[in-house]
Parts: structure tokens; sequence; C-alpha cells
């Protein structure tokens, strides 16, 4: 079985919603849930991840542990998520050897251009199309 992580910060909605579609699709699948805070994390758990954490040294561990990582695009840039994604995160979600499912979020001061008027609903279908190609 592949080892999925999802990696979410704030308030941990998008990270929650791609939980509770993973658990709906395969719900055998063991799906660990990063948070950036306390938050994040529990949102993510209370949606059905089998496990948790949070901060820096669990996403470091995860980034190296890890077959998928699934998160917002900015746990690939330092200082995203409004300074709660360390450079030492970013660092090692970049550098992981896992694939990298990263999800559009134009907030904090990143922009992804191409991705306006997709919902989040949308953003949450294709994750789960590329995990589905993935397992």
């Amino acid at each position: 079985m592949k080892k999925i992580t999802v990696i979410d910060g704030q308030g941990g909605k998008m990270g929650r919603s791609i939980i509770e579609q993973l658990k709906k699709q395969f719900p055998e699948q063991e799906i660990l849930a990063i948070g950036t805070n306390t938050t994040a994390t529990a949102a993510m758990l209370k949606a059905g991840a089998d496990s948790g954490a949070t901060g820096e040294n669990p996403v470091i561990v995860a980034a190296r542990d890890s077959d998928l990582i699934i998160g917002p695009i900015g746990i690939v840039i330092a200082d995203s998520l409004c300074g709660e994604v360390t450079p030492a995160m970013a660092v090692a979600v970049g550098q992981s050897k896992a694939r990298q499912l990263l999800m559009p979020v134009n907030r904090c001061n990143h922009l992804v251009i191409g991705c306006n008027g997709l919902s989040l609903n949308d953003i949450i279908s294709l994750v789960i199309e590329e995990v589905r190609k993935f397992l």
C-alpha cells in the first residue's frame, strides 16, 4: 500500500476536504495528515485521516517516507501560508522523491497564473483522479 501524506495549514479546510474524498474513494488507504498548526491537523483528523502530526519535523520526516504528498502549492514555498511554511519544510517537500500533487491557492502574495475559475471542488476532483492513476 502506498503511503499518502496530506499537508495543510491555516484552518485545514483544503486538507479536510481532500481527506474526506480520499476516504470515500479509497477507504482502505492509510492517510497521514500533517498540519502546519494544530487547527489544521485537528480538521484533517476529524475528516478521517488515520494519523496526524503538527509542525516542521513531521513534514521533514513524512517527506522522506511518503510515496505521495498532497497539499497547497505553498508547501514548497518558504514563508507561504502566511508564514506557516518554514524554509526547511519547503525544502523537504520540494526535494522529496514522493510524487507531489500541489493545488493552486492564490493567497498570501502567491498567485498561480492559469488556474482562474477552478473551484475547490474542481481542484479536489482533479486531485482524486490523479491519486486514482497513481494507486
